[in-house]
């Protein structure tokens, strides 16, 4: 029986690249390692099929197959949220059923950009859950830098009262912070069952984010063991620690928030850690030139300098930094 995903979701649970050879095939035998280190850093699951991990350009088949293979190499180690939102609606819910057949233990799903009102965000989430049976957990991604879809927090806790799939409202509204207390002073005032929230957006803000009431991130960076610790110490209530390490990071996180370059980044940095082959995007997709290496060194060795001086290397887990 497949562990479901559920509102006690807590933690970091890092959106995994899809590492391609040179030929722009899917390596599996990087995707393998880079399953074993989320293993070893300790997350408590792994989002496949989001935009990080270049799933508009998977078909089907080769996201049903990737989705199987991790499933296989966790063994029930941690959990499998899959990114379902590239799917257009007719076909929904055979992609949602297949991979959930395949181990899945919940889909993040966006509201479609096509939405022009807080009514039809609604329908479409009930919608969705009639379709894909009230069993699949859902990781609503409120993301509307990319969607165009904006949603108060009053309407989320309508869709979250009249969608019991919904487990996990993962928060991307840039600067929107008071959204975080809002959701959780409606919890408190009764008015809405409890959900998980994480957060994306790189954890820019995770730090405010987790002071507000959020459990944890869901985001990709190419040093997700740091952030596992920054939730550690926040949750053992050590917050000025928390703070502390994110900073000797923040430059890095910063570099790596970069609209449209910022795969090619993290791709790069994965590959210097020997965790995948090569940091080959699937075209078309953005590769590095000789100033993005040397930029990217310059960053790595102050990153290096930082952690060494606050007596911190020891939360980098067994990878280099090159």
């Amino acid at each position: 029986m497949t562990d479901l995903v559920n509102s006690t979701a807590r933690g970091l649970y890092p959106i995994s690249v899809t590492p391609f050879h040179d030929n722009g095939s899917i390596d599996l035998s990087s995707m393998d390692r880079l399953v074993d280190f989320f293993l070893e850093i300790g997350v408590p699951g792994i989002t496949l099929l989001g935009l990080m991990g270049e799933a508009n350009k998977l078909s089907k088949e080769e996201s049903i197959s990737l989705v199987r293979r991790v499933v296989r190499r966790l063994e029930g180690r941690a959990q499998v949220i899959t990114g379902v939102s590239q799917a257009g609606f007719n076909e929904f819910a055979s992609f949602t059923a297949a991979l959930m057949d395949e181990g899945a233990s919940g889909i993040m799903v966006a509201p479609a950009s096509s939405l022009k009102s807080e009514d039809q965000v609604l329908a479409f989430f009930e919608a969705i859950a009639a379709r894909i049976g009230e069993h699949v957990p859902i990781a609503l991604q409120d993301y509307p830098q990319s969607t165009g879809v904006y949603i108060s927090a009053e309407t989320l806790g309508l869709i979250i009262e009249r969608v019991p799939n919904i487990q996990i409202l993962k928060h991307e509204e840039g600067a929107a912070l008071r959204k975080i207390t809002r959701m959780r002073a409606q919890e408190e005032g009764g008015r809405r069952r409890r959900v998980s929230i994480l957060v994306g957006n790189s954890g820019l803000h995770l730090l405010q984010e987790l002071a507000r009431g959020a459990d944890g991130a869901n985001t990709g960076v190419a040093f997700p063991e740091v952030l596992v610790e920054i939730c550690n110490r926040f949750f053992a209530g050590n917050a000025e620690g928390a703070e502390d390490l994110y900073d000797i990071f923040l430059p890095l996180i910063r570099h790596e928030w970069q609209v449209g370059f910022g795969l090619a980044i993290r791709k790069e940095i994965f590959r210097r850690r020997g965790l995948i082959a090569t940091a080959a995007t699937r075209a078309p997709g953005p590769s590095f030139d000789r100033d993005d290496h040397a930029e990217l060194s310059g960053l790595l060795a102050r990153l290096r300098r930082r952690l060494e001086e606050a007596g911190e290397t020891g939360v980098i887990q067994s990878y280099r930094i090159n």
